[in-house]
């Protein structure tokens, strides 16, 4: 035990994240003065868990048929007959909005011999679901109106063999479906969100743009790479010299957890401290949209908070509305939440986005991960549709969705990391991966959760 202190006990030296945001001049949201950390233990993570083709059928059989999945916004599906697949592993659900205005979804098979009814991740609009293989159709709330040749099925009616229906859920804009029909409600499972969301407006939100990749990573190790601030000083910053950001990492039960860390805030751990005018300099480095002079910081204010007011009336002019309300925590700071099994939302300003990972159902050294952007609202503007979906190979850079702006270089880094995590899972003699306590207890509570599904 370090310093006399029992495990899970130690922190970085110097103010917390709480502490830090409390000296900005705006008041920040009070979801993030929460503190909610959990010792989870200390044990090593088998790497099987990552590598075996058994632990991920066991995941296929017992974990993604059970959980809450977020399967896409409301946008995508605004009109009656509008339709979005959603494909997890084996599984495929067809979500929809009826003729009434109601969202459902459904078990993407005919009922008749199985074959799907709409291909892999599509979406479009029908006025039916109609079976490409013998006609049978459906209407969009499942019912069978049509069988062909129906003389030869007197064992069939249009209830017996009405389409499987699943359970939906809608929060903050997105929709969510569990496959499972006992399953707990989605307010159940969404724990402390909505209450920590109510400022957020999640729900006045449009994907400006959606990028999916296929990672060379097992779906968890893909998830953990966004899930610790700890990696950031080499992967990231290139070296000793540079402090990672000052973060809060909490543990909310039973499906929640969150990092938020500090963009723009001095850190103790750095050999040098910065004044404010050299944290200034460094801050408009960040920033491609960054135009003329350097700001100097003006005495009794902070780097932070001042650059804070020139990103939100950047982002103001840019969208043609008015951020000021928007605390200096919520406009810069990395504000990450995560929804158990593969669901990541960020509510800040000028990080807004949305994170979805999926496994490869053939191979568990892969996986997919979506990334959508979401920008607010016009308050008076309808905003444009969904766009299709950016498809990169594991090979391709993230830099070819120009959208993405300086994190596309940052999420390159990111992914060599990953194709080096599953050379070296089965490579290491260990056969297990150590966690840091405090650091890393996000991944911990990840594989809490897997457990809980897997040995019920």
């Amino acid at each position: 035990m370090a310093n006399g202190l029992s495990p899970g006990q130690a922190r970085a030296p110097g103010p917390t994240y709480q502490e830090i945001i409390q000296r900005d001049s705006s008041q920040p949201p009070a979801p993030f003065l929460e503190y909610s950390y959990e010792f989870l233990g200390d044990a090593d993570i088998p790497y099987r868990h990552y590598t075996s083709r058994e632990y991920a059928a066991e995941e296929f059989e017992k974990l993604w048929p059970r959980v809450w999945q977020m399967a896409c916004r409301e946008e995508h599906i605004p009109e009656a007959g509008d339709y979005h697949v959603y494909d997890i592993g084996h599984l495929s659900a067809i979500v929809t909005r009826t003729e009434s205005g109601t969202i459902k979804a459904f078990y993407n098979a005919c009922m008749h011999r199985g074959t799907a009814l709409k291909p892999a991740d599509t979406s479009g609009w029908c006025q039916d679901f109609r079976c490409p293989f013998h006609g049978w159709t459906y209407s969009l709330d499942g019912e069978l109106i049509d069988l062909p040749e129906d003389w030869d099925f007197p064992h069939v009616d249009s209830e017996s063999h009405r389409l499987r229906e699943l359970k939906v859920g809608i929060w903050g804009g997105f929709v969510f479906i569990n496959f499972d029909a006992d399953a707990e409600s989605l307010e159940e499972f969404l724990g402390v969100l909505p209450d920590h969301f109510k400022e957020f407006g999640i729900e006045n939100r449009y994907i400006e743009s959606h990028l999916c990749k296929r990672l060379p990573v097992n779906w968890k190790a893909a998830e953990e790479a966004f899930m610790e601030a700890y990696h950031v000083k080499e992967t990231h910053a290139g070296g000793a010299e540079y402090s990672e950001p000052i973060t809060t990492y909490d543990i909310f039960p039973d499906n929640v957890n969150r990092f938020i860390h500090t963009v723009g805030a001095p850190n103790p751990r750095m050999p040098e401290q910065p004044s404010e005018d050299e944290l200034m300099q460094q801050l408009w480095g960040r920033r491609a949209t960054a135009q003329g002079e350097i700001p100097e910081v003006p005495e009794g204010k902070t780097a932070r908070d001042c650059y804070a007011e020139v990103v939100k009336k950047q982002l103001g002019a840019q969208y043609d509305q008015d951020f000021s309300s928007y605390s200096t925590a919520q406009t810069l700071d990395s504000i990450e939440y995560f929804l158990f099994p593969n669901f990541f939302i960020f509510p800040g300003l000028s990080l807004p986005m949305a994170y979805r990972f999926r496994p490869d159902p053939e191979d568990p050294d892969y996986s997919y991960f979506d990334l959508y952007m979401l920008r607010p609202k016009h308050p008076e503007n309808t905003p444009p549709p969904p766009p299709e979906p950016r498809h990169l190979d594991v090979d391709d850079s993230y830099t070819l969705e120009t959208g993405l702006g300086f994190l596309g270089e940052i999420y390159d880094q990111d992914t060599s990391n990953m194709a080096a995590q599953t050379r070296g899972f089965k490579a290491c003699a260990r056969g297990a991966q150590t966690l840091g306590n405090y650091q890393e207890c996000r991944i911990r509570h990840l594989h809490s959760r897997v457990a809980d599904y897997l040995e019920d």
